[in-house]
């Protein structure tokens, strides 16, 4: 695509840059053995837990886990786009940004996007200095106050008050048409077909919405309680899609939520502006809201990119229900080994702002972490459908849970939820995952790699020494051993292996960081980055070196193994072609060689 930054510019110039001098132009930094320290810059601390090493060019929190490249660093300290870091890399080099096609993004489009970002600065400025000083906002701060909001919860969430009228904003921000124009397309104006305009919101008290770098890009606006409502006024209103604004991606709180809490464990979705910003003011800092759509893969990928649960906070009505099974369905392709999702449901008549000021901030915490599991809840809703008592309500349990399960990435997790499924349906899948168990030795495996989850599996072990020291991908390489039949190994992470190795072939010179920016914004590269903190129990390089090739070497064999054993398989019942016959006759050659190799030693 014409404008963008090639990837080849980026790995080179993290391999140029130093992220010590980056970093410590802006955070003084102390050498400490290898790696060097400082107090973190994204979170109060007492004692340094924040670690730069110049060998990955990585740098790492251990107290609110941030973490990252020179790049990383530049969009989180100083609230740059990915773009504008790597323009101020390269001029600290020297060197100019190339664009893909010779083309540079369009100056006129970059200010044209530049100058909505100001004006929704300035109308957000304008609705708080309303809040503040119009003769009408004392209804909006009496509401405010009865909702128990104090003025740092407000000033935390940028509340504002639009006043009564057609033309308030239009005349304090409309100046010139150019301005007027931007006001249009940045929503916050509605253009009449006779070419006058008008305010959108009126008469609301006022939530800026921001993106993740702060910046407003949208409102959501309350209608305030009158003696005599106008049924047509709708009690919220949201901004259109804009240039800068797409619902389908925000959410309200992310930004406040990250602010607050730099460690994130969960993240709770909640329905309304209101309900966030009560549960902030009782020191519940980690709830977000959709903005008046339903919860959307891309949401999802947000939220597990800063935590690994996600709680779904609905009402006990029917209406809670049916968005809380919504959501499960959205979750499901999402569902990776170690992320959880939870549901919880409010009691009848109750919404998050009142259910905390009945029972308390710890007895509502308390009910957050004791709400149903993912499985509990798919399990229930399904079981409460069909009657398992009876063979057709197990068949009907299977037929309709089959296919939705079929959705979850392959991994424990998803092997789990159909096992459990295999229990309640009294019936043996064995072809109900992708991943079907043809035989005991393969069964062997896949225990072997459950067991050994909650530990350093191998895979994760190869993983872990590629980021620490990338070169070791060269001395496998180098071994002249055929990676291809690592591919049918079906083991957690080994998709993400293989891909590393084959990046690292081609690219044999990349630093850590280079590496992990490959991923940037995705599941795997928020578990590179965990990975890439971690220290090997082996310091020397040479010893790493061998120990990653013995990794390998277990890999391959269990490979080897697993094939043979599949095409045994094919074999008993004759379906083997031509092509098998040749590859499983190669397999028993290497078995025997292996085997007499072992004897021999």
């Amino acid at each position: 695509m014409a404008g963008r930054i090639p990837q080849q510019f980026i790995d080179d110039l993290l391999n140029r840059v130093d992220i010590v001098e980056v970093i410590d132009s802006r955070v003084p930094l102390k050498k400490k053995g290898k790696e060097y320290t400082a107090c973190c810059p994204f979170h109060s601390e007492k004692t340094p837990s924040f670690t730069v090493s110049q060998n990955k060019q990585f740098y790492h929190c251990f107290g609110c886990k941030a973490n990252g490249s020179a790049i990383g660093f530049l969009m989180e300290y100083e609230h740059m786009s990915f773009p504008d870091a790597i323009e101020e890399l390269a001029r600290s080099q020297g060197i100019e940004v190339p664009y893909e096609g010779g083309q540079r993004p369009d100056p006129a489009l970059k200010k044209a996007q530049t100058d909505l970002y100001e004006l929704m600065a300035d109308a957000n400025q304008f609705y708080q200095t309303q809040l503040r000083q119009h003769a009408d906002a004392e209804i909006a701060i009496r509401y405010l106050k009865e909702r128990g909001l104090s003025g740092e919860v407000a000033k935390d969430f940028g509340i504002g008050y639009a006043p009564d009228g057609w033309d308030n904003l239009l005349k304090a921000l409309g100046t010139t048409k150019e301005r007027e124009k931007g006001l249009v397309t940045a929503g916050m104006l509605i253009k009449k077909d006779n070419g006058k305009c008008y305010d959108r919101f009126r008469d609301r008290i006022m939530f800026p919405i921001r993106d993740r770098r702060g910046r407003c890009i949208a409102f959501g606006g309350r209608i305030l309680p009158k003696d005599t409502p106008n049924d047509k006024d709708a009690k919220y209103l949201n901004s259109p899609e804009t240039p800068l604004f797409h619902k389908g991606r925000e959410l309200y709180g992310l930004y406040e939520a990250r602010q607050a809490l730099r460690d994130i464990p969960r993240l709770m979705v909640v329905e309304g502006y209101m309900d966030v910003v009560a549960l902030a003011q009782f020191g519940v800092r980690n709830a977000v809201a959709t903005l008046g759509t339903a919860t959307t893969p891309d949401h999802l990928q947000r939220l597990f990119q800063l935590t690994s649960e996600v709680v779904f906070c609905f009402d006990g009505d029917r209406a809670g229900k049916d968005a809380a099974w919504r959501a499960l369905q959205t979750c499901l392709p999402e569902m990776r080994d170690g992320r959880e999702t939870r549901f919880m449901f409010l009691p009848d008549g109750e919404d998050p702002d009142s259910y905390i000021r009945k029972i308390g901030k710890e007895a509502f915490e308390s009910e957050v972490k004791q709400s149903q599991t993912f499985s509990e809840y798919l399990f229930k809703q399904l079981t409460e459908e069909a009657d398992i008592s009876g063979i057709g309500g197990r068949a009907k349990l299977v037929e309709t849970a089959r296919p939705m399960l079929s959705q979850m990435p392959e991994g424990i997790y998803r092997k789990l939820m159909f096992e459990q499924l295999e229990k309640l349906g009294r019936v043996e899948l064995s072809t109900s995952t992708s991943a079907p168990q043809t035989n005991r030795r393969s069964r062997a495996f896949r225990q072997a790699a459950k067991k050994s989850s909650a530990s350093m599996t191998p895979v994760r072990k190869a993983i872990t020494y590629l980021l620490h020291q990338p070169t070791v991908a060269k001395a496998w390489h180098d071994t002249g051993r055929n990676s291809e039949i690592l591919k049918t190994l079906d083991l957690p992470g080994m998709d993400l292996l293989l891909e590393v190795l084959e990046i690292l072939r081609i690219n044999p010179n990349l630093s850590t960081s280079a590496l992990i920016e490959r991923w940037r914004e995705t599941p795997s590269g928020s578990h590179l980055a965990k990975l890439a903190s971690e220290q090997p129990e082996l310091e020397d390089d040479a010893a790493l070196e061998v120990e990653f090739i013995a990794t390998m070497d277990a890999l391959l064999k269990q490979s080897v193994d697993h094939r043979y054993d599949d095409l045994q398989a094919k074999l008993d019942h004759s379906t083997l072609n031509e092509t098998e016959m040749a590859e499983y006759k190669m397999l028993l050659q290497q078995l025997y060689a292996a085997k007499s190799a072992s004897k021999s030693d």
